[in-house]
């Protein structure tokens, strides 16, 4: 399996690829994770989330959801400020009540996708990473449908610390997820819990803006979100696509 990475050391930027001590950077130095900064693990072009597109989180929120079968995907642009990578940090607002993580399998565009069909679709994908999408409910206009400051806040969006080619995942729809918070286990799910799996949001996604390389999709978490404090770490893990640390500081850190 390649997993490739992008980090910064020494005053510059380099491409890396994981090594059993760490990583190992282009010019065949091995460092530990602690060494470097991580940053995402690509060029990142047009970010696009998805909300409630799991069928137990739609259940997890029933009471505040007017979400029907035959809706169209709930997708939202953001921005490049929200992006950070591997073992970074997300401030938590002083206003905030309840902020939850969100563990999603992120895929990532290879080739210019426009009119795909969800038969093709597959192989437009470049590869997959895992983020984590912080969500303050507190800021939702009716708690489940995104406002621009929910998920467009500086840093909200941890994403890496790998990605792993498309070639490597045989089935992106069979990979379990879990989120643990300083250690303990919070959140578990499985990507077969799509409502919408990947052919499908490109098909649809694509038949109304062209997707570039780098474009990301951000495929939705399912149940198990808890509030977070500063001081917690939390730890999102996908089968097969990597472990991706973040820690939670106060907003006047």
């Amino acid at each position: 399996m390649t997993r490739r990475a992008r980090v910064a050391f020494d005053g510059a930027v380099h491409h890396a690829t994981g090594h059993a001590d760490g990583l190992r950077l282009a010019d065949g130095r091995v460092l530990a994770e602690s060494q470097v900064v991580w940053l995402p693990p690509f060029e990142v072009g047009t970010i696009v989330a998805l909300g409630i597109n799991y069928a137990d989180h739609a259940k997890e929120l029933a009471k505040e959801l007017t979400l029907g079968a035959k809706d169209e995907p709930l997708a939202f642009l953001k921005a490049p400020n929200t992006l950070i990578g591997h073992r970074g940090t997300t401030r938590r607002p002083r206003d905030a009540t309840f902020m939850h993580y969100e563990c999603e399998l992120a895929v990532v565009i290879g080739r210019p996708a426009k009119r795909v069909k969800r038969a093709d679709a597959i192989a437009f994908v470049a590869g997959y990473t895992v983020a984590n999408d912080y969500a303050i409910r507190d800021y939702l206009e009716n708690w489940y449908r995104p406002n621009l400051r929910v998920n467009n806040r500086d840093g909200c969006t941890a994403i890496g610390p790998w990605l792993v080619d498309a070639d490597d995942v045989p089935d992106p729809h069979a990979l379990a997820l879990r989120t643990s918070v300083n250690g303990r286990l919070t959140q578990s799910g499985n990507t077969r819990d799509l409502i919408n799996d990947v052919p499908a949001l490109i098909e649809y996604l694509s038949g109304f803006m062209t997707l570039a390389p780098g474009d990301l999709i951000l495929t939705g978490t399912p149940e198990g979100v808890v509030n977070v404090n500063p001081g917690d770490e939390v730890v999102c893990e996908i089968e097969g696509i990597g472990r991706l640390v973040n820690t939670i500081v106060a907003d006047d850190q």
